[in-house]
């Protein structure tokens, strides 16, 4: 990030200490140094004994907002900062960090500020400590500019991040999807190809069953035949012996396997 021309003392004598005193700090210029989702530059105020309280100034591009450290800093607290003796009271509020906590900056505070000389702030150390706001005005205005900047390229790596979990999601959904539409296919193709075995076993039963009973109708069928056959012959024979001896006595009755030679009494 660039370097910013416009100077900022960063350290000054006292919080009680006048303009007057201020106006003879070394000078340095406004570092601005963008994070992942905004931009920062770093302060140092200075207590009367040369004591040094850090402090950050940071912006998205829409809020401005003073970091800082301090031991046993509540959650919520609603505390002045001094800018030229005058107090702009704002909101800290405690991070999950231990001891630090930012104060978002209302655009009075920042108004103050852009165009004041001096900043005091009486709670951050054991004494008072402050700093020179010499190139506030441009200072401020290109932290903005490039947290504006910052933030929005992180929006648009995050919204596109977003996307494409979206799209990976929706992949997977889609695979998941098909992968069971295809398991259903399948189980109902097996099931139909049991449906189909099943029934060819059933018609292979019933085939069996129907060739049985063929088989056995054919048996009772050459059984029948075999004894009409029988009867046939007994009768022929009877008829045969009746017309050739009369009454005397017809032989035996030959037996049904076999062929039998004609009785001949003579």
């Amino acid at each position: 990030m660039r370097r910013l021309g416009a100077p900022l003392v960063t350290l000054a004598m006292a919080a009680v200490a006048g303009p007057s005193a201020a106006a003879n700090l070394e000078a340095s210029v406004w570092a601005i140094t963008p994070d992942e989702a905004q931009c920062h530059t770093d302060l140092e105020l200075v207590a009367r004994s040369g004591a040094l309280a850090p402090v950050t100034l940071l912006s998205d591009g829409e809020h401005v907002a003073l970091r800082f450290t301090k031991a046993g800093v509540p959650s919520q607290a609603f505390l002045p900062i001094r800018v030229d003796q005058k107090p702009y009271a704002n909101l800290v509020q405690r991070t999950g960090e231990e001891g630090l906590a930012t104060m978002g900056l209302s655009d009075e505070t920042l108004s103050a500020m852009r165009h004041g000389r001096i900043l005091q702030i009486a709670w951050l150390a054991d004494e008072a400590v402050s700093a020179s706001l010499a190139g506030a005005a441009q200072g401020i205005a290109d932290l903005k500019v490039c947290g504006a900047q910052v933030a929005g390229q992180h929006r648009a790596r995050t919204a596109e991040l977003e996307a494409q979990h979206a799209r990976t999601a929706a992949e997977a959904r889609a695979k998941a999807l098909a992968d069971e539409q295809l398991a259903a296919a399948r189980a109902q193709t097996a099931a139909a190809e049991a449906v189909r075995q099943r029934a060819a076993a059933e018609a292979e039963e019933m085939a069996a069953q129907a060739e049985q009973q063929r088989a056995m109708a054919e048996g009772e069928r050459q059984r029948q035949l075999a004894e009409q056959n029988r009867q046939r012959a007994i009768a022929a024979q009877q008829r045969y012996y009746s017309s050739y001896y009369g009454e005397r006595q017809p032989p035996p009755e030959p037996a049904p396997w076999g062929y039998y030679r004609p009785y001949d009494p003579r």
